[in-house]
């Protein structure tokens, strides 16, 4: 069937054939592919044609006629609306080998690599796990509203729970809309680019217990703000941070440039493998210490030091796998391109008594070539790139430099594909690929992969 011979609102039965990538269902009529977020495969529904385009189409579920095996009842009382979360309705078990599968066909596809993809290492409950939440505030109803965005809108669901943050991260959101309530402070409009209160942020600390507020708001001058953090401290435990950041911008973007301390400390701290992390309200850090522990366990196996190797972490952010890497190597090099983060990996770097790891700010396709040049050569490269990918300039590099081994971590697996197929072009034999779930109940998920220089 061509999409001319199909309307919109068009009422069809039809059955599940496969799951895309961001987990909506694939049914196929006459060779056209209809999208239908909220199914499953193997299941037999009624849906709505909601939109054609030339090469596929999007439905809407009507009536589900026969179920999947794997179909759960949703915990969530507004995962039908909220964006958060797209798996919610798929069992734990089938999450997993959804993940490990979509890992092997991206890899298939766009890479041409027939590599062994492991089972997905899962958490024993997939819940609660982020230790950082970022909420929008608003008003519903002229009420005070903090939750997250209703899908594809900015219209704000106002709700008590989220039940893959921190228990503690949902009293603090609650705590904070009391007491705004309390003082009358009004909530950010962005419409109207009025109001005081944007965004409500948290960080929790696994291994402290501490917790840090981040108040961002419109303008810089804080209605109450003695009673108010009077106010939060009788309600939140553990409270050890509150701070605030000012955004004074019509703008999408959370953070604005300043940034001040209320009261308590700047940073909190946690830790992973043993080592100490200092965390202030920009910081980046994983959002699943759990799982942080797993993927990082995985990369440094894959590293296989012996203590004699020069290292360089090509994407090191806050220096969190660079210094589990110096515990086991002779000597770490670390770039990124963003200050603040070298700021806090050297001080990580310190806080943990580690004299062997240096760490540099710039751009990793820039500054690696010039230390090759400086005759710092690298038995080991680690690669954490964000979603983009590696810069091709770096893949470049890493051929030249023939390190004995390269290890990536990755957190997009169509990129990884492309890279690897680039560096097994380049001399270079990927292993197996183990991907690990760090982001339960969403579509996400981590690999891991060592690729050995082959000699010609």
């Amino acid at each position: 069937m061509e999409m001319g011979q199909l309307k919109k609102n068009q009422l069809l039965d039809v059955w599940i054939e496969d799951l895309t990538h961001d987990g909506s269902g694939v049914a196929k009529v006459d060779g056209y592919p209809l999208f239908i977020p909220n199914t499953l495969v193997g299941e037999r529904a009624e849906i709505k044609v909601v939109k054609l385009n030339k090469k596929f189409g999007f439905g809407r579920l009507m009536e589900l006629k026969e179920a999947s095996k794997d179909r759960v009842e949703p915990p969530c009382p507004v995962y039908d609306k909220c964006g958060g979360c797209q798996l919610q309705h798929l069992s734990y078990a089938g999450q997993l080998e959804f993940k490990r599968h979509s890992v092997e066909q991206v890899m298939r596809r766009i890479g041409k690599i027939e590599a062994c993809v492991k089972p997905v290492l899962g958490m024993a409950n997939p819940f609660r796990y982020r230790n950082k939440s970022q909420v929008p505030v608003g008003t519903i109803d002229g009420r005070i509203a903090a939750g997250f965005y209703q899908k594809r809108t900015h219209d704000i669901i106002d709700m008590d729970a989220c039940l893959i943050q921190d228990e503690r991260s949902d009293e603090a959101v609650r705590a904070v809309r009391d007491v705004m309530e309390l003082f009358q402070i009004e909530p950010y409009d962005e419409i109207r680019h009025k109001g005081f209160l944007r965004h409500i942020m948290t960080r929790v600390s696994r291994s402290t217990n501490e917790l840090m507020l981040v108040l961002i708001t419109r303008t810089e001058d804080f209605p109450f703000l003695a009673e108010v953090l009077d106010a939060l401290k009788k309600r939140i435990d553990g409270l050890a941070s509150v701070v605030q950041n000012v955004n004074p911008h019509k703008t999408n973007v959370i953070f604005g440039e300043k940034t001040r301390v209320l009261d308590g400390k700047e940073r909190i701290t946690d830790t992973i493998h043993g080592i100490q992390f200092a965390i202030s309200a920009k910081s980046f850090y994983q959002v699943n210490p759990e799982q942080t522990e797993v993927l990082y366990a995985k990369a440094l196996e894959a590293a296989g030091l012996t203590g004699q190797e020069t290292v360089i972490d090509a994407y090191c952010g806050i220096g969190s796998i660079s210094l589990c890497l110096a515990k086991q190597a002779k000597k770490v090099y670390g770039v990124e391109i963003v200050d603040a983060a070298i700021q806090d990996a050297r001080r990580n770097a310190e806080l943990n008594q580690l004299d062997n790891a240096v760490f540099e700010t710039g751009k990793a396709e820039e500054v690696i070539p010039r230390w090759y040049e400086e005759g710092i050569k690298a038995d080991v490269i680690v690669v954490d790139p964000p979603r983009k990918g590696c810069d091709e300039k770096l893949l470049e590099t890493i051929l030249a430099m023939k390190p004995k081994r390269v290890v990536y971590v990755s957190c997009e697996p169509s990129t990884l594909a492309r890279d690897l197929r680039i560096l097994e072009d380049g001399g270079y034999q990927a292993g197996s690929i183990q991907p690990v779930d760090m982001f339960p109940m969403t579509t996400h998920i981590e690999n891991v992969v060592a690729l050995e220089r082959v000699d010609h």
